[in-house]
C-alpha cells in the first residue's frame, strides 16, 4: 500500500551537516530540472549554493557534466579564491567569476542560477526589462534589472563585480545578449525564479509577436508582486518540481 503523501513544510535543520545535505540535494535536483526543461547549452550554465558553514565557499556543477546526470556526490565545493576544495572535475571559470561576486556582495543570497535558456537569451537581446503582462510576470515587477554592457564571456572578476553591482538587491537580472540570472534565499527559490522568468520571457515574446500587449497597471502590478514575488512563495512554487524529479530520478540523491 502506498504511503500517504504529506504537504511540504519549510525545513528546520539540526546543524550545518544537515543543512549542507539539504542544499546539495536541492541543487542536484535543480540541475536535473534545468536539463529537463532544456536550459542547458553545452557547458554553459551554472547554479550555486552557499555552504552553510564555510559561508565564503559555494557548491557548483562540474564543468562538462550534463545537467541531466548530476548527482549530489558530483557537486564541487569552491572557495572565494576559485580553488576547488572538493571535487575532481574542472571548474567553470565564468561560474566562479559571476557567482563568487554575487555571494560576496549579497550575504542574503544562498543560491544563484544562470543559464543560456532560449527565451531568456532571446529576450536579453532587446535590453529591456520585462513588463507586468501577466500575474506570473508581476513577481519581477520592480525587482529585476538589465545589465546592458555585454563585453564577451564573463571571465574577469571585475566583470563579475559589475554584474553583482548592477543586480543590487533585486531577485533577477537580464544580462544583455547573454541570458538570465536569478538569486534566492534558498536553492528552491533561485531555481523557481529562473524557471518562471524564462517562461515570462517566452510569454512576452509571444504576446508582442501576436499584437500589442496591454500591461497590468502599476497599482495592481505592485499588489500582485507582493502576492507572488516573496521569498516563501518562491520556495513553495519549487516544491512540486522537486518532488516530481526526485520520484522519477532518485539517483540524483546519491552521496
Amino acid at each position: 500500500m502506498a504511503s500517504e503523501r504529506v504537504p511540504p513544510v519549510f525545513p528546520r535543520f539540526t546543524g550545518p551537516e544537515d543543512e549542507r545535505r539539504h542544499r546539495k540535494q536541492r541543487l542536484a535536483a535543480a540541475f536535473r530540472l534545468f536539463g529537463r526543461l532544456g536550459f542547458d547549452e553545452g557547458t554553459a550554465g551554472h547554479i550555486t549554493a552557499r555552504d552553510p558553514e564555510l559561508t565564503d565557499h559555494f557548491w557548483v556543477n562540474p564543468l562538462g557534466m550534463s545537467f541531466r546526470q548530476i548527482r549530489v556526490k558530483d557537486l564541487m565545493l569552491v572557495d572565494h579564491l576559485g580553488r576547488v576544495v572538493e571535487g575532481s572535475w574542472p571548474l567553470n571559470q565564468a561560474a566562479f567569476v559571476i557567482h563568487s561576486q554575487i555571494h560576496a556582495s549579497r550575504p542574503d543570497v544562498v543560491s544563484a542560477a544562470h543559464s543560456h535558456s532560449i527565451y531568456g537569451k532571446a529576450w536579453s537581446t532587446l535590453r529591456r526589462p520585462l513588463d507586468p503582462l501577466t500575474q506570473d510576470a508581476c513577481a519581477f515587477y520592480r525587482d529585476h534589472v538589465v545589465f546592458d554592457d555585454y563585453t564577451g564571456a564573463v571571465l574577469d572578476l571585475e566583470e563579475g563585480k559589475r554584474i553583482a553591482h548592477a543586480l543590487g538587491g533585486a531577485k533577477a537580472a537580464i544580462l544583455a545578449n547573454h541570458g538570465l540570472l536569478t538569486v534566492g534565499r534558498s536553492v528552491d527559490e533561485a531555481a523557481w525564479w529562473f524557471v518562471t522568468m524564462e517562461r515570462t520571457c517566452q510569454a512576452q515574446l509571444l504576446a508582442e509577436a501576436a499584437g500589442t500587449p496591454v500591461p497590468i497597471g502599476p497599482e495592481v502590478a505592485e499588489k500582485t508582486a507582493a502576492q507572488t514575488g516573496g521569498h516563501g512563495v518562491g520556495w513553495r512554487q519549487f516544491q512540486p518540481l522537486y518532488e516530481l524529479v526526485v520520484a522519477e530520478e532518485p539517483d540524483l540523491l546519491e552521496e
